[in-house]
């Protein structure tokens, strides 16, 4: 279904969230946490400073035109939401950010600590306004600690959570995914789920109350095996990327294995799971002729990979290498499916983009913009409620899109001091 540019679709009745308004004041460390309560039905208005906001420049843009309302990145994360502009340094800005807050549900920021409280727009001061509020803050470490007025652009944040010490090569220094802010964007998700929770608090209790999301903590519990092994081995869990480094031993199995079109994931196991796959991808060597004695013979159950010699390593995982050189992604699934193995194949962006599965589905959604752009796909949602509405109800707005919307339909502001505001630098 294809959206209009500006209105919101018939069905947002329908959204479990429709009945709340949220004020979006984060930049990219937020951002995603309004596009998803957005996507549940929320009316998030993003409040940006007079002239847009600085994320509107950030890459790619759209057929390279670099232009603020062409950025990728600022459609991506600001669907969903309503936008106007207010400079909140100003006196007339503070009062019209509090005369918002009368009818908000939710204030979404990531300032510095203590930030909003110099404006007089921190918790304590906007619980006296609207005690039901609930004030989401998202931070690099958090409101309190020796770290709290530290900054922390999203490779800090990854680093100091955790997660940069298990990604790259082991004889190379640490790598980060360099084409998305992941530990915002997981901060954002841990701050929409909190904020969600604290609604239905504030429902059975009556009162609001402050989130605070530390992008460190949210990063420190998807480190993945790395707290488990430190506990029973004293140790750190090395880092491997496209394999896996064997305890104890100087061995790499590798997990990832090139095939025609791309890359399919697998680890080469020992024990009772050793010999309830390998063999089959064995017997599926031989059947086309590229397995000899020497791979048709390994005792899987008996495999202890540390008993082994670099070389020897090499040598067998040489035999699952070149089968896999002989297929397609495609192939190997089919063939894994109809065996009963245990592989997948490693989706590359157009593979997402093209999967019959969510197509199937109903994941992506075209949404219409104004010129120069015409349709975006986009992902459409990220659950499938049986009794409610999960989609991009609108695109990402225009810089002050809905500043009459707002401060006249709803605030009644004349234009005579509309004008007045914007003149003077408020809106």
């Amino acid at each position: 279904m294809m959206i209009s540019p500006t209105t919101l679709v018939d069905d947002n009745q329908r959204a479990m969230l429709s009945t709340y308004r949220v004020l979006d004041l984060t930049d990219e460390k937020g951002f995603y946490c309004g596009q998803l309560l957005g996507s549940l039905g929320a009316d998030v208005i993003k409040i940006e400073r007079p002239g847009g906001d600085s994320s509107r420049n950030i890459p790619p843009y759209y057929h390279d035109q670099s232009q603020p309302e062409l950025s990728l990145y600022w459609l991506a994360y600001n669907s969903n939401k309503r936008g106007i502009t207010l400079n909140l340094q100003s006196h007339d800005g503070r009062r019209l950010f509090k005369r918002l807050i009368d009818k908000a549900d939710v204030v979404l920021e990531s300032a510095p600590p203590g930030d909003m409280d110099k404006l007089g727009l921190g918790y304590s001061d906007l619980e006296l306004i609207n005690p039901a509020l609930v004030f989401t803050s998202i931070t690099p470490f958090g409101q309190k600690g020796p770290y709290s007025g530290y900054k922390g652009p999203d490779l800090v944040c990854w680093a100091m959570g955790g997660l940069l010490a298990q990604t790259g090569d082991p004889d190379r220094p640490p790598v980060r995914i360099s084409h998305i802010n992941f530990a915002y964007l997981i901060a954002s998700m841990d701050a929409a789920w909190s904020t969600v929770m604290a609604l239905y608090w504030r429902a059975t209790s009556g009162k609001g109350q402050h989130i605070d999301v530390s992008i460190q903590e949210s990063v420190a519990k998807t480190t993945f095996m790395e707290h488990e092994v430190w506990e029973v081995t004293g140790k750190q869990r090395e880092r491997g990327s496209s394999f896996y480094k064997v305890p104890n031993s100087p061995i790499l199995l590798r997990v990832v294995w090139p095939v025609k079109d791309g890359y399919i994931y697998l680890m080469l196991r020992g024990g009772d799971l050793g010999a309830r796959e390998n063999p089959k991808i064995v017997q599926w060597m031989d059947d086309e002729g590229l397995a000899d004695e020497y791979i048709k013979s390994i005792k899987w159950s008996e495999v202890d990979w540390r008993n082994y010699t670099k070389e020897d390593v090499e040598r067998i995982q040489g035999y699952f290498s070149r089968f896999f050189k002989t297929k397609t992604k495609s192939e190997i699934l089919q063939g894994a499916l109809e065996r009963g193995i245990i592989i997948q194949a490693i989706s590359s962006p157009r593979d997402i983009a093209e999967h019959p599965q969510l197509e199937a589905r109903g994941y992506w959604q075209e949404v219409e913009y104004p010129p120069p752009i015409d349709r975006i796909t986009h992902p459409g949602r990220f659950i499938y409620p049986s009794a409610s509405t999960c989609r991009i109800w609108r695109r990402a707005p225009l810089a002050g899109e809905h500043n009459r919307e707002v401060y006249q339909g709803e605030l009644g502001i004349s234009d005579a001091e509309l004008s007045s505001l914007k003149e003077a630098g408020v809106i």
